[in-house]
């Protein structure tokens, strides 16, 4: 069996797998619900109205799932990983709370007139209850990404005499780190790219089985621009994430090269191959040369250091990083052509005619949640063997129990969110499988609701704009 560490590390890695695919989801989500309730304020179209009934639903069921997920996923910092807590207890223990005194209790407190008050408020205290939610998801991101940050790359602390690391002077140079702003930036816009190609997938799904519906063309044009503006955006944030990569976790780069060896006149750029750490070299690589230190150097000839530079034992898994790397770039690239691909769709005026662009958008609508697992992986692997990087290892991170007892309970964990989680995919699967529809819609006019809980609906609105 497994020793204990490492069965905790599964535990960690699967629950937090299942987790980042909520926020994800909802952080992208409701952004979209906020703009549709927008045009719908602004231009009186119903068509904007049905598609916010429409995802409120599925932002429902995620948000659900999201919550449900984190908290079990932040008990574990008590039981498999207390020595970490005890340790970073003092720094990383009021960027949680803050996340829960601004982010969590914003989003309580105006959800259930999101989800529930559209035909019980008037128009325009509904869209500032759905604005509030919008921002608790972008607050909650902001100080769960400050803390993630501050354990890449530590900032701001001191050691106290029982090796605690507490904060130093100032708050602002934890929460600030050095990392945090590239990667804040660089996971909200894959929140709205995950978002925008699950909407951009069902749009496409209902396309194909009819061309007339007013909503799915409506959806599968908004997530389209998204695909064509926000991609080349996120490409080169990521681009800006990796420089600052470079200067403060080498070694992590040099896993996601996949450069063992030092490369002092240029290091090429390996599309592909098979890393082979016990020999130190990548097997059938395909590479262009001198592309690395072009990417990351801004010159050809630039030296790049490789993994010979560090010790054994202070390396990460070079295969897992490696290829972790390459599935989030590849499917951002990816993205980036379904985008230009839409454009010239829309240029030809064909945009809801291409039935193989609808095929690829439905097969591109789960890449998004890929390439978020990948990125993590990518970051949390390439950190490794240190929770705290450069300054608590792993091994020093993990409580002292035994494997049977992390086993049962990581069994456990399997089980019961295949059975939960898998029953609440399928529901969402579900939603999405029906094509959004008309029905009755409140006045943006600012009056009264159409109808009250109770009374006899009103007849349907529906949009008359085309897409």
């Amino acid at each position: 069996m497994p020793d204990a560490l490492l069965l905790a590390r599964f535990q960690f890695a699967f629950t937090v797998s299942f987790h980042f695919i909520f926020p994800s989801f909802t952080i992208g989500l409701a952004s979209y619900l906020m703009v549709l309730e927008a045009l719908w304020l602004r231009t009186g179209e119903g068509v904007y109205a049905n598609l916010f009934r429409y995802w409120v639903k599925v932002f429902a069921v995620v948000f659900g799932m999201g919550v449900v997920s984190g908290i079990v996923m932040s008990y574990q910092f008590g039981t498999n990983w207390s020595v970490f807590s005890d340790k970073t207890g003092p720094v990383i223990g009021p960027l949680m709370a803050y996340e829960v005194l601004t982010a969590f209790f914003l989003e309580a407190g105006f959800l259930g007139v999101m989800l529930f008050g559209i035909n019980k408020v008037g128009p325009r205290l509904h869209f500032l209850a759905t604005c509030m939610v919008g921002l608790g998801t972008l607050i909650s991101a902001f100080w769960i990404l400050s803390a993630n940050s501050w354990m890449q790359t530590p900032a701001g602390y001191q050691i106290g005499a029982n090796g605690q690391f507490l904060p130093g002077p100032s708050w602002w140079a934890i929460i600030f780190n050095p990392s945090f702003p590239y990667r804040l930036v660089h996971t909200v816009i894959a929140s709205y790219l995950t978002t925008a190609f699950v909407v951009g997938g069902v749009g496409a799904w209902h396309l194909l089985k009819d061309r007339t519906n007013l909503g799915a063309r409506k959806m599968f044009s908004m997530a389209m621009w998204m695909a064509a503006i926000v991609a080349p955006i996120q490409i080169l944030a990521g681009d800006q994430q990796g420089l600052n990569t470079l200067e403060y976790q080498p070694a992590k780069v040099m896993a996601m090269e996949g450069h063992y060896q030092s490369h002092p006149h240029g290091a090429p750029l390996i599309l592909f191959g098979i890393p082979d750490s016990a020999k130190k070299r990548v097997d059938y690589a395909i590479e262009i040369p001198k592309a690395s230190s072009l990417i990351l150097k801004h010159d050809p000839d630039g030296p790049l250091a490789g993994l010979d530079t560090v010790p054994e034992d202070r390396q990460p898994p070079v295969g897992v990083v490696f290829w972790a790397f390459r599935i989030m770039v590849g499917l951002g690239f990816s993205m980036l052509g379904l985008g230009l691909w839409s454009l010239l769709a829309r240029h030809r005026k064909r945009l809801y005619e291409w039935v193989w662009l609808h095929r690829a958008a439905i097969v591109m609508g789960p890449s998004g949640f890929v390439a978020v697992i990948a990125g993590w992986v990518t970051t949390e692997a390439g950190r490794q063997p240190y929770t705290v990087y450069g300054l608590l290892r792993t091994a020093q991170s993990s409580a002292p129990l035994h494997a049977p007892a992390v086993a049962a309970s990581l069994l456990a964990f399997v089980v019961v969110y295949c059975a939960v989680f898998g029953a609440g995919v399928f529901y969402i699967l579900k939603l999405m499988a029906k094509p959004p529809q008309p029905h009755e819609t409140a006045d943006p006019s600012g009056g009264t609701p159409v109808r009250a809980a109770g009374i006899t609906p009103a007849p349907a609105i529906e949009g008359s704009a085309s897409p």
